[in-house]
């Protein structure tokens, strides 16, 4: 989407990650599972990935990442009046998660409400809080992806059962007033085409089996569409906003496959150190992926102020999109 001149910027004024306790190499996987390290390490670029432990839930994991993007923001709980999470692996079928966010946080007023896209979940969720913001019905937003991907896991399927972990990332988006050249998000495109829902899913669900289900995936097919869709989009909103990819400071990409990333940046003509790269430490964390990139980035400084960033994701759905911000 475009936006067009709105009296508010969003701008992301703090971020924040959490990671489970439990650290899982692929050779402790291996042992359980007709695996090696090679072949994981060969096919996906991942070597390790994080569990979260017995009893700890999805919302655990948000609030933690919440907590400390507050922290670096300076934002009281108490200033926010939107909390978006982003999850496929919510706590309940209902009620949403951020319901349990806002509680827990102390979080009394405003808006709270999970967004469904997968992998795509945090771009859509982060696109969604920047227009309520911009049109000012919303003045503080938390924007977190958090996901408990190990419980629909099969893990007779080896294919599929290495390359996914547990995490959280969050943001906190603050309503400011409009001016050129000011930091903040300057744009957003969201994209779906449902005729692909078959190559990512989960064989479950409440109307369908009763079940949570366990994720199914025909990866050939889904890193096909993957670089092909990843690259439009980021080409889309960089023509949108009239820049050019040489203009990208940083990519901060869903960290699905270490050689879907390498494509995307290939395809982009993108130079690879421009890519901020999670993947080979937390696997494939859904919709905490893209703001675990972020947080990680910016907390060792490599994304400083003023440089142009664009975050982008792909996912079941299928589903992508893509948010350009001036840090």
């Amino acid at each position: 989407m475009t936006h067009s001149v709105t009296p508010f910027t969003s701008r992301i004024v703090g971020c924040g990650s959490y990671l489970p306790a439990r650290a899982v190499s692929n050779e402790e996987l291996a042992r359980t599972v007709d695996t090696s390290d090679d072949w994981i390490v060969e096919r996906s670029g991942i070597r390790q990935r994080y569990f979260a432990a017995e009893g700890e839930l999805t919302s655990d994991l948000a609030v933690a990442a919440a907590r400390r993007a507050l922290d670096m923001a300076g934002v009281a709980a108490d200033e926010v009046d939107l909390v978006v999470v982003a999850t496929a692996t919510p706590d309940n079928t209902f009620p949403a998660t951020a319901t349990k966010v806002q509680a827990k946080l102390g979080i009394t007023q405003g808006a709270a409400f999970d967004v469904q896209a997968v992998c795509t979940g945090f771009i859509y969720a982060l696109a969604v809080a920047d227009s309520f913001l911009r049109v000012g019905q919303h003045r503080c937003a938390l924007v977190i992806g958090a996901e408990t991907f190990s419980r629909i896991l099969d893990w007779t399927d080896r294919g599929t059962c290495v390359l996914f972990g547990d995490g959280a990332g969050a943001v906190v988006l603050r309503a400011e007033p409009s001016r050129p050249g000011a930091p903040g998000l300057l744009g957003s495109r969201l994209r779906a085409d449902g005729r692909h829902y078959d190559l990512l899913y989960v064989d479950g669900g409440p109307s369908s089996t009763g079940t949570a289900g366990a994720l199914r995936m025909q990866g050939r097919e889904v890193f096909r569409h993957a670089v092909a869709n990843l690259a439009s989009v980021v080409v889309e909103i960089l023509a949108e906003q009239g820049f050019a990819v040489a203009d990208l400071d940083w990519l901060v990409p869903h960290q699905a496959n270490l050689r879907i990333l390498a494509g995307t940046a290939k395809k982009l003509g993108l130079a690879p150190e421009k890519v901020v790269v999670t993947v080979d430490r937390h696997a494939n964390t859904s919709a905490a992926s893209v703001p675990l990139a972020l947080d990680t980035a910016v907390r060792d400084g490599r994304i400083r102020p003023g440089q142009l960033i664009l975050l982008e994701g792909m996912g079941g759905g299928l589903t992508w999109g893509g948010c350009l911000a001036r840090w």
